[in-house]
């Protein structure tokens, strides 16, 4: 290509098509620059492309006059020309010219006719590559700019800051690419930004269509701005999107689809893939690994509008709804604590008269009347506290009578916490009225008031205050209100899930451990209890000192409780047969089945590992079904005891064979191993929510990370009579009789996890679903929240890969199971809106085990649901 005119540039022959000397599509230059002085012309064409560049070159300056051919992508060209620095050649800008005139003809030529460009195709692409989302500038420009203010130096940014600029945070090394593409496009060199430049960038990472979403990506992998995408980039953007969504497996296995991208939009094994091929990916239609259930769009829009929250402007009936919905979800928490508080100021109101009409008020006054009553409410709250926490009486009852219709046995927990805070209320009472009252009230009494209390205290008045507390009414109660204390305070969260900074002092005393220890202080708490009801200063009949009436009952079924317990414990000592260490701190335990030893899908079971601690018993879900012949859970290992229990275990592992899960595995069972397992020693099995599974004929089953365990069991569960009855529910045996055994005609299960090796878990037990439950029984989603949602630029070339790989084998690549994973947290509105509208006017069991984090709005869901569909949501949950 010669250069002339009066700029004094000569001489130079260049040849703009010769960069593609390699069979590809050139861009041809044609003839010499041309016209008046100062103005240049030049011709670039490709076979069925010609553009027209009027040029304005003065003092190495370049400027557009005019462009004919042009499209959309040649205005960018035009911008991008105008920008260069006036130290750059007109040669190498003319170079550039014909460079991005190849990249123009590469997205302009004619598109395979089996791509769908009809607006329900563009409309499933365009959700499926956005730069902008919710997460990254959703606050738009101004957004943008104001963090630009603050991370300018000197009036520009650095290009290390632009992710943080827009709102790529935590993909740094994404954004630092989108960057490079950007800057590409535009032909800027230095690695910094004007505000001008900026905005540019993103007006083009905000831009909404199609077409430019699909040219930044591709800008993004072609990175020496040929308008092909080599094998080589191939893997680069596969490596890229992995490690930006923290997925390593697949950085691993990089190679492996690299090979199987080109081998799809490759087919005829040229080395690279240009953008319309891209293009056609994108376009391909979306495939699901699950049966969803087809519905109505008016239905749906019909419910959604239902949904719509609608303002009440009558207080009164909003007051009276919202009290209604309230008794509806709770009745059964509501009587049992209006019975315990009636029953709490039925016994102090009691004790109050009583008193009152004892001639030690007219010393005393109400200080003692309160004192007494409080200390009636004291011996009743210590003697049932005791009841929530008899496990297998508990497990019983809700086994096997129908108390569960009326009584919350979910809640025992929750109602022994309820105990404990009336204890401390009674304790504040009784001993803040004895303290600072009555003891100070009988010193500073006359003689003749005394006289009616010496039967009770002596001749001699109480010389001083000390003759109170170290008498045995006093000392035993100081002693009590010290060890209750000790107990109540790392029994807090705080304390017991240890949640204490590290540089806090108090860390080390805290913990399970401490709270386990603390706790069975209770035992002298009881004695010395006891002792303090027998030495009473105002009560000297035998029959009228009950405290030990209150405790009889509740202590002897305790002691039963604990009794069978270590009975129980005792000859059951399981034989483990497999273990295997999981990414994510998980153990798991596959255990010899005791014989007789029955339970239900839901429940759990305590373990004592002596080699551990000889005295620590730990709750855990059982993960294997009632009708498998071993037992088997899954431990996430998060304070000192599980800790300990995984080092014992992986010190007999050994890493996994080709084909086998986990990081080290060991099997008994197998010939070629004989390792020696730590014996452990099981009791239960004891009640949890989730048992009641079998009450419902639909359920939605929520787990969140390890918390999918207790939801495990119930899935093999449903599969298995899946297998043994055909359906499920609905059969008639022998004459007219419908079978009542199993109820559920349908199970939807969301498992939530943050890290792609969780998939590991229970990966055996998704494959088994998804190969035997023919009829679609049984709905599985799978959630890995480390990657970005569907739709973010940043995950796109996953979602390609995964739909890709899916289709071809059947395993999806990120959990390595036949179903395919979801990204990003599941909207839980459209959870719930999706079984309300596939089962209208049944009732839904809703199981939810996991963090606290989600029942806030779980809980709200499916009281909104229930209220406002004809779909009734039970919701039941159960945290760790």
């Amino acid at each position: 290509m010669g250069l002339g005119g009066e700029n004094g540039i000569t001489g130079h022959q260049v040849d703009a098509g010769s960069e593609s000397e390699d069979g590809g599509s050139g861009v041809g230059f044609s003839g010499p620059l041309s016209g008046p002085p100062g103005t240049r012309k030049a011709r670039f064409k490709d076979e069925q492309t010609y553009v027209e560049i009027t040029l304005d070159v003065r003092d190495d300056s370049v400027a557009i006059q005019d462009i004919r051919g042009q499209d959309q992508e040649a205005a960018m060209l035009a911008r991008a020309l105008e920008r260069q620095s006036p130290s750059t050649g007109i040669t190498s800008k003319l170079r550039q010219v014909s460079q991005e005139l190849r990249r123009m003809a590469s997205f302009s030529r004619s598109r395979p006719a089996s791509i769908d460009r009809t607006k329900s195709g563009a409309a499933r692409a365009l959700k499926g590559l956005q730069f902008v989302t919710k997460n990254v500038g959703s606050g738009g420009w101004p957004e943008v700019e104001r963090r630009f203010d603050k991370l300018a130096v000197d009036g520009v940014l650095l290009r290390t800051r632009f992710g943080q600029c827009v709102g790529m945070v935590g993909s740094e090394e994404f954004a630092l690419e989108v960057y490079d593409a950007l800057a590409r496009r535009r032909g800027i060199m230095a690695a910094m930004l004007t505000k001008e430049e900026l905005q540019e960038f993103w007006e083009q990472l905000s831009d909404e269509s199609f077409d430019a979403r699909l040219q930044t990506f591709f800008d993004m992998v072609d990175k020496d701005a040929d308008g092909r995408i080599t094998e080589v980039e191939v893997k680069e953007i596969i490596s890229l999107s992995a490690s930006a969504n923290k997925l390593s497996k697949i950085q691993e296995r990089a190679d492996e689809y690299t090979a199987l991208i080109m081998e799809e939009l490759d087919p005829n094994h040229l080395g690279y893939v240009e953008l319309f091929n891209l293009e056609m990916l994108l376009l391909h239609p979306a495939n699901h690994s699950t049966k969803l259930t087809p519905y109505s769009s008016n239905l749906s829009q019909l419910l959604s509008q239902k949904l719509v929250a609608t303002k009440d402007y009558n207080p009164l009936r909003r007051c009276c709804r919202g009290f209604s919905y309230f008794m509806e979800d709770n009745w059964k928490r509501v009587w049992v604590i209006a019975l315990w508080l009636a029953i709490c100021a039925g016994l102090f109101t009691w004790k109050f008269i009583q008193y009152r009409q004892r001639a030690v008020y007219h010393v005393m006054g109400y200080c003692v009347t309160t004192a007494k009553g409080a200390a009636e409410t004291l011996k009743f709250n210590m003697a049932i506290i005791l009841l929530p926490v008899c496990r297998n009486t508990v497990t019983w009852l809700r086994s096997r009578t129908k108390l569960g219709l009326i009584v919350p046995f979910n809640d025992n927990l929750n109602f022994h916490k309820v105990i404990a805070a009336g204890i401390a209320i009674g304790i504040g009472l009784h001993a803040g009225a004895h303290l600072t009252c009555d003891f100070p009230r009988l010193l500073h009494a006359t003689d003749a008031e005394y006289e009616p209390m010496k039967i009770f205290f002596g001749d001699q008045r109480p010389p001083n205050y000390w003759w109170f507390v170290k008498g045995i009414e006093g000392w035993t109660g100081v002693v009590m209100v010290v060890l209750m204390a000790v107990a109540y305070v790392l029994a807090l969260p705080w304390f017991r899930r240890n949640r204490l900074k590290p540089t806090n002092p108090l860390r080390r005393l805290t913990g399970f451990n401490a709270f386990w220890y603390s706790h069975h202080l209770f035992v002298i708490v009881f004695a010395l209890f006891v002792v303090h009801g027998q030495c009473l200063y105002l009560t000297k009949q035998w029959y009228k000192k009950t405290t030990w009436m209150y405790l009889v009952i509740p202590v002897m079924l305790y002691l039963c409780e604990r009794l069978l317990r270590a009975l129980r414990s005792g000859y059951r000592t399981v034989r483990v047969q497999k273990v295997a260490v999981y990414p994510g701190n998980v153990l798991a335990l596959q255990m010899s089945k005791p014989h007789g030893f029955k339970y239900r899908s839901g429940q759990y079971i305590f373990v004592n590992c002596a080699a551990v601690s000889p005295f620590q018993w730990h709750p855990f879900s059982i993960t294997s079904a009632p009708g498998d012949d071993y037992l088997s859970m899954h431990i996430r290992t998060k304070g000192d005891w599980t800790s300990r229990l995984r080092n014992i275990f992986s010190e007999v592992c050994r890493p996994p064979k080709t084909g086998q899960s986990g990081l080290l595995r060991a099997d008994l069972m197998a010939e070629e191993s004989n390792p020696k397992f730590p014996k452990l020693r099981i009791d239960g099995p004891y009640g949890a929510p989730a048992q009641d599974y079998r009450n419902y004929d639909v359920l939605l089953l929520i787990g969140l990370g390890i918390g999918a365990t207790p939801l495990i069991s119930i899935l093999k569960d449903v599969l298995n009579n899946i297998k043994q009855n055909g359906v499920v529910a609905g059969d008639l045996e022998g004459g007219n009789k419908p079978k009542k055994a199993f109820m559920t005609q349908r199970a939807y299960f969301y498992w939530v996890t943050r890290e792609e090796g969780s998939f590991e878990w229970f990966r055996g037990v998704m494959n088994e679903v998804a190969e035997k439950d023919k009829d679609g029984v049984i709905e599985l989603h799978n959630h890995c929240t480390s990657v970005y949602e569907e739709g973010d630029a940043r995950s796109a070339l996953i979602v390609m890969l995964q739909a890709l790989h899916h289709a071809k084998n059947g395993v999806d690549i990120v959990s390595g199971t036949r179903v395919k994973t979801h990204f990003a947290r599941p909207n839980w509105r459209n959870v719930f809106k999706h079984v309300a509208i596939n089962h209208q006017k049944q009732r839904v069991g809703v199981f939810y085990c996991g963090q606290q984090t989600l029942v806030a709005e779980l809980r709200r869901l499916a009281q909104d649901f229930s209220h406002k569909t004809n779909t009734k949501f039970d919701f039941h949950k159960e945290n760790f």
